[in-house]
């Protein structure tokens, strides 16, 4: 009798040994799976249940991007401003009513013009700066951070915080009863403190001055120092200012540096009279006013040469106060 030759894998014994190690395999993957899968639920939900709540980052400020400069004032308000722009030549009369932008390394963030007109007799300058300020801290909103660079310009230039100030959140400049006000750091009111120490705060946090404004074209939001880059003078000048907040027993004439009602959220009037030269005398007058997060300055510039009157104050005071106004609402367009 002839013998079947042999095919390997195919015998009975050997199919049915291969079909059940498939089956006891796969059952053993199936339930070893399902133990892995089942218990990282349980592992989850124990580290949700510890987890804190997020705490929600400060609301942005109103403002995102800024007004063009230069085109803001109206020419009928610069004649009124620089009244010696009248008898140059046409060509040179536009080209003062233009104004001369700042340099600028961010037009969202900060935007400046100047204006200029001279005289034999007299010199007008007029310079606006616009800042929009944005905190990198997510607990501190920009409303609370354009208030302390507001403050700190305030300070600086001398005017205490009334205890009417609107309040301000923790971290931030407070006013407080007695004419003072306390700023992170610990400085105080009736000083000059240096600009915001926060290592994130944004370029062009550090306050210009009353001056650095009112002498020429203004280079803003320089990255290298975060410190506008101004112009300087022309001719040295001297001297103390004339006006300031009124000591105690003196007599107020209203004119002196002092706190403004009716503008913007807060606002500040700066007037300081000084000698330039020989005989020559410059008052600059400084109206800076902050609304949500845009800080606004408004520095106007009137200096006369050889015997002529000093600056009359009521009236470059008007004159600043005015533009302020026409540039808070402006805002609010």
């Amino acid at each position: 009798m002839q013998r079947k030759k042999y095919a390997p894998g195919r015998t009975g014994s050997t199919a049915r040994t291969a079909a059940v190690l498939t089956s006891v395999l796969g059952l053993g993957l199936g339930l070893g799976l399902t133990g892995c899968s089942a218990g990282a639920p349980v592992d989850d939900i124990a580290v949700d249940a510890k987890a804190g709540a997020v705490t929600p980052a400060a609301p942005p400020g109103r403002y995102r991007t800024l007004f063009e400069p230069c085109g803001s004032v109206p020419q009928a308000m610069l004649k009124d401003l620089l009244p010696g722009a009248a008898a140059l030549p046409e060509a040179e009369r536009a080209t003062v009513y233009r104004g001369t932008a700042a340099v600028t390394y961010d037009t969202d963030r900060r935007v400046g013009c100047t204006w200029k007109a001279d005289t034999p007799e007299t010199s007008h300058r007029l310079v606006l700066d616009v800042e929009r300020v944005v905190s990198y801290d997510p607990a501190v909103s920009d409303d609370a951070r354009a208030q302390e660079v507001y403050l700190r310009r305030q300070l600086a230039a001398g005017i205490p915080v009334p205890p009417t100030a609107p309040p301000t959140p923790t971290g931030t400049a407070t006013g407080t009863v007695g004419g003072s006000a306390t700023l992170p750091g610990g400085a105080t009111g009736g000083t000059a403190p240096t600009g915001p120490t926060s290592p994130t705060a944004p370029t062009g946090d550090t306050p210009p001055t009353i001056a650095t404004l009112a002498t020429g074209p203004t280079a803003v939001g320089t990255p290298a120092s975060g410190t506008p880059t101004t112009g300087q003078a022309t001719g040295a000048t001297t001297g103390t200012p004339s006006t300031g907040p009124t000591p105690p027993g003196a007599t107020s004439t209203g004119l002196e540096p002092r706190v403004l009602d009716g503008l913007g959220d807060i606002a500040y009037l700066d007037d300081t009279l000084s000698t330039v030269g020989a005989n020559g005398r410059q008052r600059a007058v400084s109206v800076v006013f902050r609304t949500s997060n845009v800080i606004v300055t408004v520095a106007y510039r009137e200096q006369t040469t050889g015997p002529a009157e000093a600056p009359d104050s009521a009236k470059l005071q008007e004159k600043a106060r005015n533009l302020a106004r026409l540039l808070a609402g402006r805002l609010e367009e």
